[in-house]
């Protein structure tokens, strides 16, 4: 597939804001035994920050429609499409989440209750998102659980990592090492996943070849035309047109900006106390998602790509 860097934006940007509220709102609740660890203060600022994160995502996707002030429709198919659903998850985590903020600046109460709205929301959206890539069971690449697991395992380190940072730079040193360790923990779950991901996309075999394509078995078929002379919307859409080397070094890139670096980083940053590193941890590794998120378009391989591999 042709990677769309508003998807691309849309996914990461998000998926980075749900794992910063998911981790503020743990904070919030691990406080209600004994020791308030998150004063409203920094639940506000993180709050902001992940409602920020969200907005710019949803920003992003409009750049992805063709008719853009007819994005409303896009929620019509609801019974019937992941796509649909995740634009009413969308607004409803943000609407729920600023709701959660507007308290938190009040303190008169009820965010406990309006905060397990927003987790419902965001977990809600962790799955409709996912699922408009892994409900697509001819891309094999994708319509794994791994989808998932990776979407969700990524956006919660993310959002971790950001977490820690913003704690460590307002001065809430209570919440750093607990935000460190969830960072650590879904980035080291996080590069499991997609390495095992990677592992499995590895060894597909396509069901879909020009032999089964075109009704003739000979082993040595090779396309050399594929119609027209000029590119097309499927040639554009379908097919990223970068080489194989291309590929293999988007894969080393994200592998070691997304989980190896922030892990150093964010251990270093820990034990040395430094806002600094652990600011860098989170720009590296929402660096090395953009990469990881365009190899994982760019991986897939769709079938219709058997009839618009060259042009003459």
């Amino acid at each position: 597939m042709n990677p769309a860097y508003s998807v691309i934006f849309l996914t990461t940007l998000i998926g980075a804001g749900q794992g910063l509220f998911l981790a503020l709102f743990g904070a919030e609740l691990a406080g209600l035994g004994g020791q308030r660890l998150a004063e409203p203060g920094f639940l506000v600022l993180g709050g902001a920050v992940a409602l920020g994160l969200c907005g710019l995502g949803l920003v992003a996707s409009f750049f992805h429609l063709g008719r853009p002030e007819r994005a409303w429709r896009t929620a019509t198919n609801w019974r019937s499409s992941w796509l649909s659903r995740e634009v009413i998850a969308l607004p409803l985590f943000m609407a729920s989440l600023f709701g959660w903020v507007a308290l938190q600046v009040d303190g008169r109460g009820g965010t406990l209750a309006l905060g397990g709205l927003a987790t419902l929301a965001c977990l809600a959206l962790f799955v409709c998102t996912a699922m408009v890539y892994a409900s697509v069971r001819f891309l094999q690449e994708w319509a794994s659980p791994f989808t998932l697991v990776n979407y969700s395992l990524l956006g919660l380190a993310s959002g971790c990592t950001l977490a820690t940072a913003l704690a460590a730079w307002a001065g809430a040193p209570l919440l750093v090492p607990g935000f460190g360790v969830g960072a650590l923990v879904f980035t080291l779950a996080g590069l499991l996943s997609r390495g095992l991901s990677l592992v499995r996309n590895a060894r597909l075999k396509p069901k879909s070849t020009l032999q089964s394509a075109i009704g003739i078995r000979h082993p040595k078929i090779a396309q050399r035309a594929m119609g027209f002379m000029g590119g097309s919307f499927n040639t554009r859409e379908f097919f990223h047109g970068k080489s194989a080397g291309v590929l293999r070094s988007v894969k080393w890139a994200f592998l070691l900006g997304a989980f190896v670096l922030p892990l150093g980083l964010v251990a270093l940053g820990l034990s040395s106390r430094s806002a600094s590193l652990l600011a860098l941890a989170f720009a590296v590794q929402y660096v090395g998602l953009l990469a990881e998120r365009w190899f994982f378009l760019a991986q897939a391989n769709h079938p219709q790509n058997l009839y618009y591999q060259a042009v003459s």
